[in-house]
Order: C-alpha cells, then sequence, then structure tokens
C-alpha cells in the first residue's frame, strides 16, 4: 500500500489576517485527512509541531515514502500585504512524479477553491521540502492567509479541503477513494487457508500479508466486496466475504 510523508507548516509565526496561525490552521487540515486516508488504505508518518522543515526533510529521507506532501499557506509580499489570492501546488521540474501529483491537486482544487482560474501548479526553485525530500513532493499553498476571504476560506473548508485533497492522492496512486466509516473490528473466518491482504481491491494485485482464521482485524473501510483493514501493522485489502464483523 502506498505510503505518505504527511507534513503540515510548522510556522506558528505566521499570523493569520482572521487570527490563528499557518500551523494551527495546517494541522487542522492534516487531522481531518487522517481518516480519509486509513479509508482509503493510504499509510502516513506525520512531521510534529516542534519540528522544522530542515528535520522534517531529514525524517522524511530516513524512510521509503511514496511521495512527500507538505501542507502551508502563504502571503503576499509586504508591499502588497492582502491582495494576492489563490492556490498554488509546488513540484519539482525534475520530477515527472511529482508534476503529475501537483496537477491532479491543482485540477481537484479548483472544484472547491472559489475562484478557480486562480488555482495553479508550478515549478519551485527555492523550496526545501521539494527539491531536497528523496521522494517526489508536492507543497500545496491553499490560499492566502493575510488576506481575508483566503483565510476565511480556509478557516470554513477545513473538511472539504482535507477530502479533496486525499481524494487527489488516491487519484494519484490509482486506488479507490473511500470515504471513512468508523472503525470496527473484524474476525478472520476462513477455513484451512489463510485470507490474503492484498495492495489493491483486486485478486490479482500483489500480497503484502497474510491473516488467519479466528484473528481479529481493523476495519477502516469498504469498497464493493473488500474491506481496507490494519492487520499486525499491515494495511491493506482483504476480501469482505472472509471476515464477519
Amino acid at each position: 500500500m502506498p505510503i505518505i510523508y504527511l507534513s503540515p507548516s510548522t510556522q506558528e509565526w505566521n499570523q493569520y489576517i482572521i487570527g490563528g496561525t499557518e500551523e494551527y490552521y495546517m494541522n487542522l487540515i492534516a487531522d481531518a485527512m487522517i481518516p480519509y486516508l486509513r479509508s482509503s488504505g493510504i499509510q502516513y508518518v506525520r512531521n510534529t509541531p516542534d519540528m522544522t522543515a530542515a528535520s522534517s526533510i531529514r525524517a522524511s529521507n530516513a524512510g521509503n515514502f511514496d511521495l512527500h506532501v507538505a501542507l502551508h499557506s502563504n502571503a503576499s509580499p509586504e508591499s502588497m500585504a492582502g491582495q494576492r489570492q489563490g492556490a498554488e501546488v509546488y513540484y519539482s521540474a525534475n520530477s515527472v512524479n511529482g508534476k503529475r501529483a501537483a496537477d491532479i491537486i491543482a485540477n481537484n482544487l479548483k472544484k472547491i477553491y472559489p475562484k478557480p482560474e486562480l488555482v495553479r501548479a508550478l515549478t519551485t526553485d527555492y523550496l526545501g521540502e521539494v527539491l531536497k525530500t528523496r521522494a517526489p513532493a508536492v507543497l500545496i499553498e491553499f490560499a492566502y492567509h493575510d488576506n481575508y476571504q483566503d483565510a476565511q476560506w480556509i478557516k470554513n473548508h477545513i473538511q472539504a479541503i482535507a477530502e479533496n485533497v486525499v481524494l487527489s492522492l488516491t487519484e494519484y496512486f490509482d486506488i479507490p477513494f473511500i470515504p471513512p466509516q468508523i472503525p470496527v473490528v473484524g474476525i478472520v473466518t476462513t477455513q484451512d487457508t489463510p485470507l490474503n491482504i492484498r495492495s489493491r481491491p483486486d485478486v490479482n494485485s500483489p500480497i503484502v500479508g497474510k491473516v488467519y482464521k479466528g484473528q481479529t482485524v481493523v476495519i477502516f473501510g469498504t469498497w464493493n466486496d473488500w474491506y481496507v483493514i490494519e492487520a499486525d501493522g499491515i494495511t491493506g485489502y482483504a476480501n469482505r466475504n472472509y471476515i464477519t464483523l
């Protein structure tokens, strides 16, 4: 299953015009993303507010991640304070997968941002979380926090933004987007053979683990005849016909 490094801003000094900080609101979005990530089978490691961009990059590079996702909001130059609006998704010009992820995220953000013509995917020559990560990376500037309308849009659409980003991630990883459900415990009901945990909801997809008769699993999502489960630290898809709630 795919795994991302989730890196909400640690910039507590960036004040929103409506109150609060960039770190505060980006962590709200990250919090809201977690149920969608789990239900869709995307694993994650997340930074913490006491970290910095540099330590987030080091933590990302110490793992084996399929995508590095940095969450931020923007601000205009001091001479134009409060005048700019828009969402920008940055990627490295040298990363094919980074560009593909940025394009998908930008295209989906256009569906919820009030001025879709101001949503763009752009290259960067200075953002470390895009240029210095080992994994393909995107840095999302959701809106301008020094602009009142943009700041209010972020504040009032935390859930919609989180859902939209995870929808983009499922599109990038080519897996189903599965709405969250309350996690429940299931019991494996196979007979003599183990139940395969697969990387995709397809009997021909790679097997990433196995569970056995009587073993308990946690179910995070449902897709047709498949459950998204977690068992023994492994996340993946299992045939729901062999699991009893």
